[in-house]
């Protein structure tokens, strides 16, 4: 077990918490890691591009010259993809991008990357987090206090508490999400991964 210390909203030492080395401490993996992202951004393409074939674009229904004793190469429309308006050859189509990986590789990225953010000291740990009302300027300087550096990511148990959510909305660096829309790709975009000790409770369970 990993020692570690927590913090309360205002950045004080609190309480020494043990880090499960499962998770907190494993052999980073940086290729699944790699697989991972990709196929998280893979999910998130729209897929809407569409773009026209010969089949497809208005004219060139007729030929444009005879086929022999003008000199010039022989043409059959006017849409043919070597000309300027023509189709285009292997045209994009609406399609979608999404495919899985296995969980035991989704699992193993997760877990090199929380090992990472302990490495990096970019893992802060706070008891609890409530604010009285949402409030962009009380909700920013509370993670200044914590030590959070400029794009933080913000995790909790669940999305109840939504005085943090409208509270962190307005700023442009921060973002907050609970343990269940928690993924690799947005733990490596942030430079400080915040868990409330009730999400950390939550994601030992899940992952353990």
């Amino acid at each position: 077990m990993t020692k570690f210390q927590m913090v309360d909203i205002e950045g004080k030492s609190v309480d020494t918490i043990e880090l499960a080395d499962d998770i907190f401490n494993v052999e980073i993996n940086e290729h699944v890691v790699y697989l991972v992202v990709k196929n998280i951004l893979a999910n998130r393409r729209q897929g809407t591009q569409s773009a026209k074939t010969r089949a497809e674009v208005r004219g060139g229904g007729r030929k444009p010259w005879r086929q022999k004793g003008t000199g010039r190469a022989r043409q059959g429309s006017i849409r043919s993809p070597q000309w300027r308006g023509g189709g285009i050859v292997f045209a994009a189509k609406p399609r979608s991008y999404r495919y899985t990986t296995p969980k035991k590789v989704r699992r193993l990225a997760m877990k090199s990357v929380l090992t990472a953010k302990v490495q990096e000291e970019e893992l802060i740990v706070v008891d609890k987090f409530a604010l009285d009302a949402p409030k962009t300027s009380v909700f920013a300087n509370h993670l200044k206090a914590m030590g959070a550096k400029k794009k933080a990511l913000f995790v909790t148990a669940d999305e109840s508490d939504k005085n943090l959510v409208l509270s962190a909305r307005n700023l442009e660096n921060v973002k907050v999400l609970s343990v269940g829309t928690l993924n690799v790709y947005d733990i490596l975009k942030y430079d400080s991964l915040i868990l409330t000790k009730d999400a950390l409770d939550k994601l030992v369970e899940v992952y353990n």
